[in-house]
This record gives C-alpha cells, structure tokens and sequence, in this order.
C-alpha cells in the first residue's frame, strides 16, 4: 500500500474528537428520508482526486448528507453538483455529476480535502476540533506541491495558514499571502 492510501485508512479510522464521531454516527443512524435504504459511510472523510494536482480545492466539512453519506467530498449534495459541473467544464473532471462513491467520477489536475474530515453540528466545527484534526495525523496533502504525490514530501493543507477563494467556474485559485 502506498503512503497515500495509508493516509487515506488512517484518516478513515479517526475518532479523536469525541463530539464529532458521536454526530456523525447519530447522523448515519437516523438519516435522512431519501437515503433510508443507504449505509451511511458515517467516518471522516479523506481527500479525493488527482495525486498529482496543481488545484486544491479546500471546504470546510463534509455534509451531513452528501460527504458523510457517501465518503467523498462534495459527493451526493447540491454543493457537488455546482462544483462537479464547474470542474468539468473546466476540464478537470471526466464527468459532470458524482451521486456516490464508485460511480466513475475521476479528477485530472486538481484534489478536494475538508479543513475538518467529520460533519460537524449545525455544520459549526470548534476551533480545538479543527486544531486536533490537523494535529492527530489527520492533516491531509496538498498533492502535486512537489510533483512526486508522496504525502511525505507535499505541502501540507493548513486551512488557518492559506487563503482559497472561488474562481467562477473556473474552481478554486491560491491567493497570495
């Protein structure tokens, strides 16, 4: 396994925040609706794309019931469907909708990571929440920083430290510091 993949499954199994596991489990259980007969993924949230990217794009958390449904960023709810649509007109997606996990959706050029990999209560994360996610080894690359895709080499995603605004359809541009 690689050492992007090992980041990944130790992202996927992290239950430092206890508040946070306990809502996103509390979430996976009751559900909504429209998603009864779903398994909700109900964990945090790894990173998705190209691992060797030149865009990141940074949110905030999962959705309640997009990301922590589905287990992908922005996968599943109407924020995705703008963004999706966006990153392949753009030409950085091979296809213009995501609904799930598995259903074909391939970046080129750009990644998606949350400053915080669990669905926060009323979408508000705690400021120790978010320090602790990047503290406790839940920090997530930014690929392609080095060219080489290795999380050991890239430049790590410090939401506090860099500053990303929305580009249009164009997705998502660094602003200078």
């Amino acid at each position: 396994m690689n050492r992007f993949a090992a980041l990944h499954r130790e992202i996927a199994q992290c239950r430092a925040c206890p508040r946070l596991v306990s809502w996103r489990e509390q979430i996976g259980e009751e559900k909504r609706r429209a998603y009864r007969d779903w398994k909700y993924w109900a964990r945090p949230v790894p990173g998705f794309g190209d691992p060797r990217a030149s865009l990141a794009i940074v949110g905030l958390a999962p959705g309640a019931h997009g990301a922590n449904r589905t287990g992908r960023m922005f996968t599943g709810d109407s924020s995705g469907k703008f963004l999706y649509a966006g990153l392949f007109r753009a030409g950085f997606a091979n296809q213009a909708s995501s609904e799930q996990r598995g259903d074909g959706l391939e970046l080129r050029g750009a990644y998606i990571v949350a400053a915080l990999r669990c669905v926060p209560p009323d979408n508000r994360p705690m400021p120790d929440e978010l320090n602790r996610c990047d503290r406790l080894g839940c920090k997530h690359p930014i690929p392609g920083q080095t060219g080489s895709g290795d999380p050991s080499s890239s430049t790590f995603v410090r939401p506090r430290n860099r500053a990303f605004a929305a580009a249009g359809t164009g997705g998502a541009r660094l602003l200078p510091r």
